[in-house]
This record gives C-alpha cells, structure tokens and sequence, in this order.
C-alpha cells in the first residue's frame, strides 16, 4: 500500500476569513509541513460583519474582530506582504512572486484567498470619503462619525448601504441613502420586499431616494457635496459608498489562470493543478443551483475555504476531489430588524410573500425559478428562514412550496 507523500509548503494568499478557514483545515492533516499565509492588509485575520455594526455604532473596539489564529508551528503569518503574481508553468510547483521581488517555490501548492475591493466614484480621494470593507475603512469612518457631521449620504443602498444608514441614524446624524434602482434591494430581493426592508429607515428619518443615480463627488481638499445626475446636489460632509466590490485578481494577470469576474474554478473549487480559490474571489459552478458565480458573504467563506483546503489536500492523494454544492446564506441586522436570505434569488423570475406581511415587518418571501423554488427572504422570521434553508439542500418544485406555505399558515390560524 502507497502512502500519500508529505505535503509542502503551501501559500495561502489572503489573511481573510476563508484563509483562516483553510489554514485551520489543512494542519488537521499530519501530512502537511509548512504553511505560509500571505495578508495584503497590516492586520491578521478579523470577522467583517461587526465592522458595520458593533465597530461603526462605537459598541466595539477594532481589536474585538479578532480572529482566533491557528496555534500550530507549521504556520507563519506575513501580513503587510502582497502578492504581485503567480507562475504556473510548472504544474508541479506553483510559484509566487511577492511585491518586493522575493519569489517562493511552493509544491503543496497555492489557496488564493485574496477577497475583493470596493467599487468607487471620480472624488473618491477627497477626505470624508469612505467604502466599508476594511478594519482601517471601519476605523476611519467612525473617526469622521464622531466629529458629528451635518449630513452623511450613503450612496447605495443594498447590505453596506442600509447598515451604516442604521449606524448612522443610532448616533443621531442626519443620513441620505442614494439608490440607482426603483427601490433598495430591488435587484436581490425584487421591489415589494426592498421597500419592506427599507421602510424602518424612512420612519427613523432618513432620507431615501430612489431613481438616484450620481455623477460625482466634488470638493476642495474634503468632500462638500455630491453631484447627482440630473444636474443637482446634495450638500455632504461624509460620504460613504456602497457600490459593491470586484474580486481582487489584477495579481493573477499572465498567471496561466482563468480571471474575469474571480478566479474561475472547476466544481471542485480548483483553478489549475495544485491551485485552489476560496471566498469572495472564487468563481465555480455550484451544481445546486446550476450557477457560475461568486459568493460574497460570511457563511461561504468558512465553508468554501474549508472544502478548498481539501481539495488541495485531494491533489496529492490525501482525500478525493468532491464537487462544492452550497446553499449560500446571509443576514443583516438594521436597528432591531434581522434580514435572512438563503439560496439564490440571481435571476428570479417571481417573488410571493407568503408568510405574514410586509405592513407587519415580519414576513417570508419566496422566489421562483423555473419551475422550482430557489430562495426565501425572512425579515424578522429567523425560525421559518432556518427551515427554508434546510428544505432547499434539494430541489424544490414552487407549487409544493407554496402548498407547505399555506399548510404552515392554516397552521398558525388554527
């Protein structure tokens, strides 16, 4: 009998949640030798959601995003250290080529973890600007934050957007939250829900304005108002853009990896012999739902960076290539509301609320595609969320789903 070869060293490039994940994943096999993770960012590895929440409210100090590190010798941390490429000529031995010119051989092969980057507007330089996705974006917002501004406007208004308006409106500031669509969240969750998840803003005060596209953002050395494109402008001391991100892949350019929107991967989350992806940069065909996309929320990155350390860990014989089949799921917390979305609403063709309502902000609603239900949105539900998730582990034909809904609700009436 063969015994499978000891494996390394191995990179990880991203000091992220999936990273992290895939570091703790990896030296649960004896057969791993060295692991050296790569972090871009100053900072080892920390959780993003507070930054948001807890960190911009001022519930939170930064240093409680902390992360629990892997307590294991075969690990070293570089954080502070960017990659600038990636060689894959040798299929044997990956190599990468750091900032500052060190090159590393690494026959364990490579997880690529590098997440993704905020999208921006021309202005974006001006002090009193902001993006979400960092502890130091987080840290600097709350320091623009406690100088107490007249008027923050958020420009966007999906996940990022609405929780910093929340944030905004708990430290008693006046917030405008700017959203290009009919309504918030339209494009996820279709116009009836979006309008339900915002109303709780509108009723704190703020300022929604939709069809809103802008132009620009405009002042001397700080910010001083936003330009919007039907020719008028809104007067702001803060701004904070939730555009959405794009997958940091620009170092992967002439790498002999398949890059667009992500690294593309096969449905075992492998983008080239002895090369894995995992989170927000990891595009792959997830055969639950029949999509070849990316996922950019929490839960993913634990799962995805775990069956991606796996899959390397396949590669040398350790273990067996098994495709990746998720149901993503995320969350948002707005004021004392909780929004819950599992599966996939991309490209939904109906959505039904079919638990509560709306009016009553406690309510579930159902997307279709095809024949066959694919998501469910719970605003205030969490329980009812919980068991849509389980159900859509297979799939779900929409008639017998809206038949078990009626059934839960003759239930409930009774």
């Amino acid at each position: 009998m063969t015994v499978p070869a000891a494996v390394g060293p191995i990179a990880v490039v991203g000091a992220s949640l999936a990273g992290l994940t895939a570091v703790q994943t990896l030296v649960e096999s004896d057969a791993v030798t060295h692991v050296t993770v790569f972090g871009s960012e100053p900072h080892l590895p920390y959780d993003r959601p507070p930054l948001s929440k807890e960190v911009l409210k001022g519930a939170w100090p930064a240093e409680r995003c902390a992360l629990e590190l892997v307590d294991d010798d075969r690990v070293i941390w570089r954080v502070g250290t960017e990659a600038a490429g990636l060689d894959t000529t040798d299929p044997s031995v990956p190599r990468i080529r750091l900032r500052d010119g060190a090159v590393h051989d690494v026959p364990g092969g490579v997880v690529i973890a590098t997440g993704a980057s905020p999208r921006t507007l021309a202005g974006a330089e001006l002090a009193g600007v902001h993006v979400l996705r960092s502890l130091d974006d987080a840290v600097g917002l709350r320091a623009d934050l406690d100088r107490r501004p007249s008027h923050v406007v958020i420009v966007g208004g999906g996940f990022i957007g609405a929780e910093v308006a929340a944030a905004c409106v708990q430290r008693d500031l006046r917030v405008t939250l700017l959203e290009i669509q009919d309504a918030p969240f339209e494009r996820v969750l279709g116009a009836e829900v979006g309008e339900a998840v915002i109303a709780e803003h509108r009723r704190r005060g703020v300022d929604v304005r939709t069809r809103t596209a802008v132009a620009a953002l405009c002042g001397t050395d700080r910010v001083e108002r936003v330009e919007l494109a039907d020719g008028t402008s809104l007067p702001a001391d803060v701004v904070v853009l939730g555009l959405g991100v794009t997958p940091n892949v620009a170092w992967l350019e002439d790498s002999g990896i398949t890059v667009g929107d992500g690294v593309e991967c096969d449905a075992t989350l492998l983008a080239a012999p002895r090369v894995v992806a995992a989170g927000d940069v990891a595009r792959w065909p997830n055969p639950r739902f029949g999509e070849f996309r990316r996922i950019e929320h929490w839960d993913n990155a634990i799962r995805q960076g775990r069956h991606a350390a796996l899959r390397l860990l396949a590669e040398h014989g350790h273990g067996t290539a098994e495709p990746y089949a998720t149901v993503p799921w995320v969350w948002s917390d707005q004021y004392e509301n909780k929004l819950q979305v599992v599966g996939s609403t991309l490209g939904f063709e109906e959505a039904v609320i079919a638990h509560g309502s709306a009016d009553e902000q406690r309510f579930v609603a159902l997307y279709r595609r095809g024949r066959h239900l694919v998501a469910a949105a719970g605003f205030n539900r969490a329980k009812l969320v919980t068991r849509y998730r389980r159900m859509l582990v297979e799939p779900v034909l929409w008639t017998d789903a809206l038949a078990e809904a009626q059934r839960a609700a003759a239930r409930t009436a009774v």
